[in-house]
């Protein structure tokens, strides 16, 4: 494709980008120069229509972008602006003040600062806690029937979860209970509960399967909820949104599930997604910016700046690129300071 057409429908995904309204050929000339003719403009935009980067509205001459010239537009036009040194330092000292802290509350504290600085809705997936280690389960009666499961982990996360039984517990089940998970499962990474693994368990326990078996299933749930957390941050900032309907913002807040697969697609780099390309996501007119973070080399969740297809790709990219790399060296951090004070009583000894 030639670099004038290129320049084109740069002019009009930008153009589209700020106003939501189609382009026309006058306008292009104008963010141009002068340097195209308006004609020629018409007829490139003619010939983007026809291999499907542009869509002619019946109520404007102009046009607008389709999906495959958004997608072109960022894959292969667009230049991503660069970070302000103000905004970086701004971002340095909100990492600054969060420096201490476990895993979950960097990210989930990350998640709420991108959502301010950029003033839009952010969903995160946090899978830090896959590889952490069980370090102690505790059950702990509350009432008449009710329990609650404690479950902590190496990383200093506690989960918990309210379990009603249809009988009280004797101390002895209690105390059984208690030692045999922690026989059992400590020490354990939680990616390594599998159903194969739990029935194993079931079954050792013996003649205490039937009575405390839900107890043992509590212990599941609670560490497959921490192996995938997904959470929203700045979810006022849809409201804001002109381009979504009520309804379609609902959708967005109840497809967890839906943007949980979107963002486990996000590995290295930049991802863009469109609604429109998804079979499953129900909002057509919105997108997903996304950038993976990692912890000691490994995935350890990912970010999404979500809203309509009209975002702010060229501002928002740097932002959720630059919130990545920081969440990354934030995760890490705490390891390679207990490495260093392990250096130290290695070399006192």
């Amino acid at each position: 494709m030639e670099n004038r057409t290129l320049r084109i429908l740069e002019a009009i995904v930008d153009e589209y980008i700020r106003t939501g309204e189609a382009v026309g050929s006058k306008l292009i000339a104008e963010k141009l120069d002068n340097a195209v003719s308006s004609a020629t403009i018409r007829n490139e935009m003619a010939a983007l229509e026809q291999q499907g980067y542009l869509e002619h509205t019946h109520t404007s001459s102009g046009r607008l972008p389709t999906y495959q010239g958004l997608r072109l537009y960022i894959e292969k036009v667009m230049s991503p602006a660069q970070l302000p040194d103000e905004e970086k330092e701004e971002i340095d000292r909100i990492f600054d003040n969060i420096g201490g802290a476990t895993d979950d509350e960097i990210i989930d504290n990350a998640s709420r600062a991108l959502a301010d600085i950029t003033k839009c809705a952010i969903v995160s997936t946090n899978t830090v806690n896959k590889f952490s280690v069980i370090t102690k389960v505790d059950v702990i009666p509350t009432g008449k029937r009710m329990y609650v499961l404690l479950l902590i982990t190496s990383e200093g996360n506690i989960r918990n979860r309210v379990c009603r039984l249809s009988f009280d517990l004797t101390n002895e089940q209690m105390n059984f209970f208690t030692q045999f998970v922690n026989e059992n499962l400590k020490g354990v990474n939680l990616d390594e509960l599998s159903d194969e693994y739990i029935d194993k368990l079931t079954q050792a326990m013996g003649g205490y399967m039937m009575t405390l078996s839900p107890l043992l299933k509590a212990v599941v749930d609670i560490s497959a909820e921490m192996q995938q957390q997904v959470e929203f941050s700045g979810e006022k900032n849809l409201l804001t949104c002109s381009d979504f309907s009520n309804t379609q913002i609902a959708t967005i807040l109840d497809g967890k599930n839906e943007l949980c697969s979107w963002l486990d697609d996000t590995f290295s780099g930049i991802q863009i997604k469109f609604g429109a390309e998804s079979d499953t996501f129900a909002v057509t007119n919105s997108s997903l910016i996304a950038a993976s973070f990692n912890k000691d080399g490994r995935k350890a969740g990912s970010f999404g700046v979500i809203g309509p297809v009209r975002l702010d790709y060229k501002k928002l990219i740097p932002y959720i690129e630059y919130f990545s790399s920081k969440v990354t060296d934030a995760l890490s951090a705490g390891n390679d300071e207990e490495e260093k004070n392990e250096e130290k009583e290695a070399d006192s000894v």
